[in-house]
C-alpha cells in the first residue's frame, strides 16, 4: 500500500460528480474575478506631483520616457539593494517565468522593471540572465520609498501592501521582512495630456499572477508547495499570508 499523501481514490461517476461541483464553484470565482477586473478598471487615479528621475542604458530618464510613447505603464518593482551583488531570487524567479508579453505593445502599454540597485549592477544581472526587458535604476530618487517598495521610517513612514506601521508590526513575528529593507510590487500609471497619474499599486501575493506557473501549479493535486504548514491532506499547502 502505497504511503505517497493524496486524494481518495472513487470511481469515475463519483468523481464526474465531484468535479461537477468543484466546476460551479469555479464558475463562481470565474465571474467574482471579471467583477474585480472591471472595478479595477474603474478605480480613479492620482495625478503625480513629483517628477522621478532614472537611470537606464540611454542615459538619465524621466518616468514619462518609460512609457516609451504609450498610454499605459506597467513597472515591476524588482528587489535589488544597492549594496547586492544579485537580484532577489524570488523576483528572479518571476522575471524568469514571464513569457511573451507583446500583446502589451499592441494594447498601447509598457512593461518595464525598476529597482534601487545602481544601473551597472542591474545590467550586469541582466545579462547573466539573458533578459531583454527594460530595467531601470531608481537610486538617488524617492520613486521606491514613494512607492512603498523600499520600506525605511526615517525616510517616508512605513507603510507596505495598505498596512500602516502599526499594522506591519503586529505581523512581523510571521512576516518580519514588510517592515524595513527592499520588497517587492507593481504599479501601473496612465498618461493624460502630458501628465502622468498612478492608477494601480499591488504587493506581495498581488503580483503571483506575472507569470504562469503559480496558476498551473493551483491546478494540481500538490498546488504550489511552498511555505510549508500541515494540511487535513496529508500535503504541503501554502500558508494563508496575504
Amino acid at each position: 500500500m502505497s504511503t505517497v499523501p493524496h486524494p481518495p481514490i472513487v470511481s469515475r461517476d463519483e468523481w464526474t460528480a465531484a468535479r461537477k461541483t468543484l466546476l460551479a464553484r469555479e464558475k463562481e470565482l470565474t465571474k467574482h474575478y471579471d467583477a474585480v477586473n472591471a472595478e479595477r478598471r474603474r478605480l480613479p487615479m492620482v495625478r503625480l506631483d513629483k517628477e522621478y528621475e532614472f537611470d537606464g542604458p540611454g542615459g538619465r530618464v524621466k518616468l514619462v520616457d518609460l512609457f516609451e510613447g504609450r498610454r499605459q505603464l506597467i513597472v515591476y518593482h524588482f528587489m535589488f539593494d544597492p549594496e547586492w551583488e544579485e537580484g532577489c531570487s524570488g523576483c528572479t524567479g518571476l522575471v524568469n517565468a514571464i513569457g511573451d508579453l507583446s500583446m502589451l505593445g499592441d494594447r498601447n502599454t509598457s512593461f518595464a522593471l525598476v529597482s534601487r540597485a545602481p544601473l551597472a549592477k542591474l545590467e550586469k544581472y541582466k545579462n547573466e540572465q539573458g533578459w531583454a526587458w527594460p530595467w531601470y535604476s531608481s537610486f538617488g530618487s524617492d520613486f521606491n520609498y514613494d512607492f512603498h517598495v523600499t520600506l525605511d521610517n526615517n525616510i517616508v513612514q512605513l507603510e507596505y501592501n495598505y498596512r500602516d506601521r502599526a499594522e506591519l508590526e503586529a505581523r512581523e513575528e510571521a512576516e518580519p521582512y514588510f517592515t524595513s529593507g527592499e520588497s517587492h510590487g507593481l504599479s501601473v500609471f496612465f498618461e493624460l495630456d502630458g501628465e502622468i497619474y498612478h492608477t494601480y499599486s499591488t504587493y506581495a501575493r498581488g503580483c503571483e499572477n506575472l507569470t504562469n506557473s503559480y496558476t498551473l501549479l493551483d491546478r494540481t493535486t500538490y498546488g504550489r508547495q511552498e511555505d510549508f504548514e500541515d494540511s487535513p491532506e496529508g500535503w504541503p499547502q501554502r500558508k494563508t499570508y496575504g
